[in-house]
C-alpha cells in the first residue's frame, strides 16, 4: 500500500515511447514524481546501478526500490495506486490487454524505435 511520504523517480529519455507510457500512467494515477533525464550513449551510474541487467530506460524508483521494464512498471503502478485503474479487473480482459501490450512492443514499437535510431 502506498504511504503518505513517498519518493517516486523516473529515469528516462524524452524520445523513448517506453518512458512516455510510464509517465502517462503516473499522470493518470495522479502520482507526483521526479524525472531524471538520461543521455543517449552515456547513461548515468545511478541508472546502471538500478538496472544492472539491461542498463536501459525506463527505470522507476519508488522509495528507493527500482523496477525496470515499462510493462512491469505499469503493473506495479496499477497495483500500488488503486485510483484510476489502468488494467481491467476481469482476469480474461486483463490477460488480453497484456497480450496486446506485448504484441505492440515486440512487433510495432521496438522495430520502429530501432529503425529510427
Amino acid at each position: 500500500m502506498a504511504s503518505n511520504k513517498e519518493e517516486v523517480k523516473v529515469y528516462g529519455l524524452v524520445e523513448s515511447p517506453f518512458v512516455t507510457r510510464v509517465e502517462i500512467a503516473l499522470k493518470l494515477k495522479g502520482v507526483e514524481y521526479k524525472y531524471e533525464e538520461e543521455k543517449v550513449g552515456n547513461l548515468s551510474d545511478t541508472l546502471k546501478k538500478y538496472n544492472p541487467v539491461y542498463k536501459k530506460v525506463p527505470v522507476f524508483v519508488h522509495n528507493d526500490m527500482p523496477i525496470s521494464e515499462s510493462l512491469v512498471i505499469l503493473e506495479y503502478i496499477d497495483e500500488t495506486w488503486k485510483q484510476n485503474p489502468i488494467l481491467p479487473s476481469d482476469p480474461y480482459k486483463r490477460a488480453l490487454a497484456r497480450f496486446w501490450s506485448n504484441f505492440i512492443d515486440d512487433k510495432v514499437i521496438t522495430p520502429l524505435f530501432y529503425f529510427s535510431v
